[in-house]
Order: structure tokens, then C-alpha cells, then sequence
């Protein structure tokens, strides 16, 4: 299945729009990486502007996908994050692709490993780079 029609299926099902689904996962990826995810680092992720940005989290802290909590070091921030319903949801939908695509590289040495890392990052950091 093509990874966006994955996503637009997830969304579908979750009564939710993609552009929802890729907030989840730019707000978890910030997570993961210890990144202060304000809603204007948000919008910047999305190509949204402040409007359409505080919509799409609205619409997710409707849906019981996300919370809002005040930064404790700046309490005049707001920082959004993914709930662990969402992250549940996630799972149960994805789960099973991510364990065939693991147990796909257990075939894998660690050279192919890192072969297949190297290949993975430099392509993020291509298409990342794209304007």
C-alpha cells in the first residue's frame, strides 16, 4: 500500500484529516527528539499559518488526540502534545506494519543494517532539504 494511502486510510478511519494525521507525527517525532513542539513549530512543520494551525489542533484536542499543557519553563507557552489514546490508536492501526517491516531486517546482517541506515537517513535529509 502507498505509505499516503496508508495514512489517508488511518485518517478516514479516525474521522480525521490527513493533515491531522501528519500533526500526530510531527508532534511525536518531536517528541522523540526532545523538541520543544510549540503550535508555531507546528505550523511551520504543516506549512500552515496561525489559523490554520490552531485549527488542526482544536480539531485533534477535540478528538481526544491531543492535550495542551503550559511549558514549565515558560508558562506563557502552550506546548501541544500526541495523547496516549492517540498513540494507542496508532498502534493498533500500524502495529502490524511495523512488525513485518521488523521482522524484514532481522534477515538483514549488520552490514546490510547499516547499509539500509545509511541509505534511509541520506534520503530523509534529501527530501527534507527540498524547499
Amino acid at each position: 500500500m502507498d505509505p499516503g494511502a496508508f495514512g489517508e486510510q488511518f485518517a478516514a478511519l479516525h474521522h480525521m484529516h490527513s493533515t491531522d494525521v501528519r500533526a500526530l507525527i510531527c508532534l511525536l517525532d518531536a517528541g522523540r527528539a526532545g523538541t520543544d513542539a510549540t503550535a508555531g513549530w507546528l505550523g511551520a512543520q504543516l506549512g500552515l499559518n496561525s489559523a490554520g494551525t490552531t485549527a488542526v489542533i482544536d480539531r485533534l484536542e477535540r478528538l481526544g488526540h491531543l492535550t495542551r499543557t503550559r511549558d514549565p519553563r515558560d508558562r506563557r507557552r502552550v506546548l501541544p502534545a500526541v495523547d496516549e489514546r492517540a498513540v494507542e490508536l496508532g498502534w493498533a492501526f500500524s502495529g502490524p506494519l511495523i512488525e513485518n517491516i521488523v521482522a524484514v531486517l532481522r534477515g538483514f546482517d549488520e552490514q546490510e543494517t547499516a547499509a539500509v541506515r545509511r541509505f534511509l537517513l541520506a534520503a530523509h535529509r534529501a527530501v527534507t532539504a527540498i524547499p
